[in-house]
C-alpha cells in the first residue's frame, strides 16, 4: 500500500460520484436553467452578480477551502488512516456534496436568501432568528480565530505577508479590467497567473515583517473593506486567483504522489480511544471540511447563490468544489501516511498540523525536482491563502447573517448604512476576541459547532424538499447521521468540561445542545405534518 493507491482511488471515487450521483442530485433538486436566477432578478453590481462557472468556482472553492481539510484529516489520522480516508470519501460524496449542492439550490429557490431564512419560511421566526444568531456566533469566532492563525503565518513566514498584499492589488486590477474595461477572460486568466508568480517572486525579496498584533489589526482592516466593496472589485477576483494557488498545490502534490509513491507506514487503526476522545464520533468531528462542513451552507447560500448565473452551476460548482477539497483532504491525510505512528505522534506535537502538512507535501514536489525549501514555502502560502478566504468570506457572510436577522423577509436589500454598520459589528466582536486570548479557551468548540451547522442545514433542506413534495431521502439519512454525531459529541464535551470545571466551555455546550433539540422539535413536527 502507498500513498498513490490512495490518491487514485480517491480521485476515481470522487470522480465516478460527480458523474452519476452528481446526475441523480441535480434531477432530486429540480435543476432547471430556464428558471431565472436571483442573481439576475435581484441584480445590484454590488451581492448580486451574475458569474461565469469558473470564476465563481474559483471563488467559492477558494472560499471554503479553509485550514480545515488540511488540520482536520491529520488530526483525525491519530485513530489510523483508514477511518479518516473512509470519511473522506463517503462523507464528501454522500454527505457534503449534498449538503453544499443542496444548499445553493435552496437559496436560489427562495431569492438567494440563506438557510436562516428559509427556515423561517417553513419552521417560523422563532427557529430563523436561533439559527441566525448561532451561525453569526460561530462566524464571528472563525474570523477570531482566523484572523490570528494569518497574522501568525505572516508573522513566521515575510515573504507570504507581502505575496498576499500584492494579491490584493492584482484582485482590484483584476476586477476592474474584467467588469469594467472587458477584458477577456482568458487573457485576463493568463496575465493573473503571471501576477501571482511576481508576488511570489517579490514576496521573497522584500519580505514584510511586522509585530503579530500589527498584522491582526491590518487584518481586521483588510476584512472590513472586503466584506462592504462590491463582490465583484475584491472578494470575488482575489478569491478567483488565489484558486490557482490551490490548483497548483493539489496538482503539484498529486503528480507527487503519483512519481514518489511513498509507502503507507502509519497503522489503519490505533485504537477506539485516544486523547481526543472515542473515535465516535470524535474522527468525524475533527476531520470537518474534507468530508462536510456546515460554514459551507453559509457560504453557499450567503455569497455564491447569489452570483449563480444558471441552476446547473449549483452542481458543477456546488457538489464539485466540496469533491475536490475532498482531494485536498485526502493528500493532507497522505502527507502524514508514509510516517510511524511514534514519528507522527512527534511531529505533530513539535510543529503542529500546519507545519506537518508542508513538509510532507515538500516531500511530494522533490519527486517534480522542487528543493524542500521551496517545497515548505510554496505550501505555508497555499495555506495563507486558504486562511485568508475563509476570513474574508465568514466576515461578508456574518454580515449577511445580521442584515437577516434585523430585516426579515428582504434579505436582498442591503444599504451602505447597514453594510458599515453590520461589518463594524462583526469586527469589533472578532477583534475583541482575539486580542483577549478568548477564542483559545473556546477553540474546541469550532469543529462541533461547525458539524452542527452542517446537520440543521441537512435538516432545513429536508423540510423544505418534503415540504415542496419533493424526494428527500438522500438529504434525510446524512442529516440523522450528522446530527447523531453532532449530538453525542456535545454531551461528550459538557460532560468533559463540567468534569474539569470548565463552565465557559461546559455552558457553551449545554447552549448548543440545547438549541439543536429545540430547532429538531420544529423540524420533526413540520416533517411529521407534511407527510
Amino acid at each position: 500500500m502507498s500513498g498513490r493507491t490512495l490518491i487514485l482511488v480517491a480521485v476515481g471515487i470522487f470522480g465516478i460520484g460527480y458523474l452519476f450521483y452528481g446526475r441523480l442530485l441535480s434531477r432530486w433538486f429540480g435543476v432547471d436553467d430556464r428558471r431565472i436566477t436571483p442573481a439576475h432578478r435581484f441584480r445590484d453590481g454590488l451581492d448580486f452578480v451574475p458569474t461565469s462557472t469558473p470564476v465563481l468556482f474559483g471563488h467559492h472553492f477558494a472560499s471554503i477551502a479553509g485550514a480545515g481539510p488540511i488540520v482536520g484529516p491529520i488530526l483525525a489520522a491519530s485513530y489510523g488512516w483508514l477511518g479518516v480516508f473512509l470519511w473522506l470519501i463517503l462523507g464528501a460524496v454522500l454527505a457534503g456534496g449534498v449538503h453544499d449542492m443542496g444548499a445553493i439550490m435552496a437559496s436560489l429557490r427562495h431569492d438567494g436568501r440563506s438557510i436562516g431564512e428559509i427556515l423561517r419560511q417553513y419552521l417560523g421566526p422563532t427557529a430563523q432568528r436561533l439559527f441566525l444568531l448561532f451561525a453569526t456566533a460561530t462566524l464571528i469566532l472563525v474570523v477570531a480565530a482566523f484572523d490570528v492563525i494569518v497574522a501568525k503565518t505572516f508573522v513566521a513566514s515575510p515573504p507570504v505577508a507581502t505575496a498576499s498584499a500584492g494579491f490584493l492589488v492584482l484582485a482590484i486590477l483584476f476586477g476592474i479590467l474584467y467588469y469594467r474595461a472587458g477584458v477577456s477572460l482568458p487573457f485576463l486568466t493568463f496575465l493573473g497567473i503571471l501576477g501571482l508568480l511576481f508576488s511570489i517572486w517579490i514576496g521573497f525579496r522584500f519580505p514584510l515583517r511586522l509585530p503579530e498584533n500589527t498584522w491582526r489589526l491590518v487584518l481586521f482592516g483588510y476584512v472590513f473593506l472586503a466584506a462592504t466593496f462590491p463582490v465583484w472589485l475584491l472578494l470575488q477576483p482575489r478569491d478567483y486567483l488565489n484558486a490557482f494557488l490551490l490548483y497548483g498545490l493539489l496538482f503539484g502534490a498529486f503528480l507527487g504522489l503519483l512519481l514518489s509513491h511513498p509507502p503507507v507506514r502509519l497503522p489503519a487503526y490505533t485504537g477506539f480511544t485516544n486523547e481526543l476522545g472515542p473515535l465516535f464520533p470524535i474522527l468525524f468531528v475533527i476531520t470537518s471540511c474534507g468530508a462536510i462542513s456546515g460554514f459551507h451552507s453559509l457560504v453557499g447560500s450567503g455569497t455564491t447563490a447569489r452570483q449563480v448565473a444558471r441552476e446547473s452551476q449549483a452542481r458543477s460548482v456546488g457538489y464539485g468544489a466540496m469533491l475536490l477539497e475532498g482531494v485536498l483532504g485526502v493528500i493532507a491525510l497522505c502527507a502524514v501516511v508514509g510516517l510511524s505512528l511514534p514519528e507522527y505522534r512527534e511531529l505533530l506535537k513539535t510543529r503542529g498540523p500546519i507545519a506537518t502538512f508542508a513538509s510532507g507535501v515538500a516531500g511530494f514536489f522533490a519527486a517534480l525536482g522542487i528543493s524542500p525549501p521551496k517545497g515548505r514555502a510554496f505550501a505555508a502560502l497555499a495555506v495563507s491563502a486558504f486562511a485568508l478566504t475563509s476570513l474574508d468570506t465568514a466576515t461578508r457572510v456574518a454580515r449577511f447573517m445580521l442584515e437577516e436577522l434585523f430585516s426579515p423577509g428582504s434579505s436582498h436589500v442591503s444599504t451602505p448604512r447597514s453594510r458599515v454598520v453590520f461589518t463594524l459589528a462583526v469586527v469589533g466582536l472578532s477583534a475583541g476576541l482575539a486580542f483577549s486570548g478568548a477564542w483559545q479557551r473556546i477553540w474546541p468548540l469550532m469543529g462541533t459547532a461547525n458539524q452542527l451547522l452542517a446537520a440543521l442545514a441537512l435538516l432545513a433542506l429536508s423540510v423544505w424538499l418534503t415540504s415542496s413534495r419533493r424526494f428527500s431521502l438522500f438529504v434525510k439519512v446524512p442529516a440523522l447521521f450528522m446530527l447523531a454525531v453532532t449530538l453525542t459529541a456535545l454531551v461528550l464535551l459538557v460532560r468533559r468540561n463540567v468534569l474539569s470545571a470548565n463552565w465557559l466551555l461546559a455552558t457553551l455546550g449545554a447552549g448548543l445542545l440545547a438549541l439543536t433539540v429545540l430547532l429538531l422539535r420544529l423540524a420533526l413536527r413540520r416533517l411529521r405534518g407534511a407527510a
